[in-house]
């Protein structure tokens, strides 16, 4: 029972520090990265937008969907 615990708690721990090693620190980062992406990507793809979700706390590299279909997400940028 306590290694399990322990475990868990090790895993717990490592996923913390990969997340805010490699993840962006403020919304202000993510921002800024979703935009300079839809810039250098707008070359290929037309139709690119970026948009804030404020529930998930993540910036969203959006295609906007033609002929009713539904936006396809690209990329995510948490903080």
């Amino acid at each position: 029972m306590k290694i399990t615990i322990i475990i868990i708690s090790l895993f717990a721990i490592i996923f913390g520090a990969i997340s805010y090693l490699y993840g962006y620190k403020s919304a202000f980062e993510a921002d800024q990265q979703c935009h300079y992406d839809m810039r250098m990507e707008s070359i290929e793809l037309d139709g690119l937008g970026c948009d804030h979700d404020l529930e998930t706390k993540q910036w969203l590299l959006f295609k906007v969907g033609v002929n009713d279909q539904p936006s396809k997400v690209l990329k995510r940028y948490r903080y």
